[in-house]
């Protein structure tokens, strides 16, 4: 694959700066990449719709949309072919060991230096995993029902689901997403059966479950 002309790679993270970091890097180890990025959940679905198996997705587990590892748990359910490596001011074990277990080829924390992210992306294009060095191999945890359940969302479901969980009413939803509200409606009636769930309110909650904490040196 590193050999491979025209990568294409998608760079998912909310802060621009970095998004420029990691874009310099994908630069410096791709080939001739074409670069894609996006700043919410949102978005990098609206970018999976238009592009066609891509080479490697970057994912910040903090932006817009997400919720701790829930942006993880989605790519991997309905994209489970398309390489996805975390990019991350957490480097808890913890959260890399569950990021692991949800399929990801690798785990980068913000603070990784020049030389060594460069490393790690080419490692990662190359079909390797790449893991920081103080992380500990272990048992992997055991995926919780709601993990497993967040998985079967379809995109759009979980495009609803996380504008649920910003306190948006259907009609409000329906209007974003340029739908009617009985679709809406229906979305919300199969994301509730998928979740296991009866009401909006534990729909949220169980999502939330999932959240990791941002730390506060990366916040904007």
């Amino acid at each position: 694959m590193a050999n491979k002309m025209h990568q294409k790679i998608i760079i998912a993270d909310d802060h621009p700066l970095l998004r420029a970091a990691l874009k310099h890097s994908v630069n410096q180890v791709a080939q001739a990449p074409d670069i894609f990025e996006a700043a919410t959940i949102g978005q990098l679905q609206s970018l999976l719709a238009d592009t066609a198996n891509p080479d490697l997705i970057l994912l910040d587990l903090h932006m817009p949309g997400a919720h701790g590892l829930s942006g993880l748990i989605f790519l991997r359910g309905q994209y489970p072919n398309v390489p996805v490596a975390v990019v991350s001011a957490t480097d808890d074990q913890s959260v890399m060991l569950k990021a692991k277990g949800h399929g990801a080829r690798g785990f980068i924390p913000k603070s990784t230096l020049p030389q060594a992210l460069r490393v790690a992306i080419a490692d990662i294009l190359a079909g390797k995993q790449w893991w920081p060095d103080h992380f500990q191999a272990a048992t992997l945890p055991e995926k919780s029902d709601i993990e497993t359940r967040l998985a079967s969302l379809t995109p759009q479901q979980f495009r609803v689901l996380g504008m649920i969980s910003e306190g948006l009413l259907n009609k409000q939803i329906a209007y974003d997403l340029e739908v009617s509200e009985a679709t809406i409606k229906a979305h919300v009636t199969a994301i509730f059966k998928k979740l296991g769930v009866r009401s909006r309110t534990q729909a949220v909650i169980a999502i939330n479950a999932l959240e990791i904490d941002s730390p506060k040196q990366f916040d904007d």
